[in-house]
């Protein structure tokens, strides 16, 4: 089991942010596209090699998110239409996620079995989530999770706002 740590800077334009481990040792690095369209997120190990790819889809009603790892589309990621509270579906016949998405308290599971967990930390500066990798082979997609469901509530939170 391993513990990581995704804070974003909450001054960053560009979206470029760090996922470190509990030592705060960087593991990954995340950069966001600044003002491109299509939305993109590139996330990096700590050798600077891309190991993952988020793509926001254009011109969709509710957001969607294309998640590629080793450059396959491994996963979809898509807003359902709700009134209260935010509802995403991943598009993948093997993984689920089970919890709160809207307050980023939620397990994801493979084949049934829990391959990891994502809390957020309500007391600080910028985002910050706390990813509890059970599954190693998993760890790039949980990450890419969280970047990309994030990426729609702040949408979402900017939206609002304007």
């Amino acid at each position: 089991m391993k513990q990581l740590y995704i804070k974003q800077k909450m001054f960053s334009l560009s979206g470029k942010f760090s996922v470190t481990d509990a030592a705060q040792q960087d593991e990954y690095f995340v950069e966001g596209s600044f003002l491109q369209v299509p939305k993109t997120f590139t996330i990096f190990d700590k050798e600077r090699n891309e190991v993952a790819h988020i793509t926001k889809k254009i011109f969709s009603l509710l957001p969607k998110f294309f998640v590629e790892v080793d450059g396959r589309e491994i996963l979809t990621i898509k807003k359902e239409l709700s009134l209260f509270k935010g509802r995403y579906t991943i598009e993948h016949a093997e993984i689920e996620m089970r919890g709160d998405w809207w307050d980023m308290d939620f397990s994801v599971y493979h084949q049934h079995q829990l391959i990891g967990d994502v809390h957020k930390k309500w007391f600080s500066w910028g985002d910050q989530y706390e990813v509890t990798v059970r599954e190693e082979a998993f760890e790039t997609i949980l990450i890419a999770l969280v970047v990309a469901i994030d990426c729609v509530k702040s949408s979402e939170a900017a939206a609002a706002s304007s």
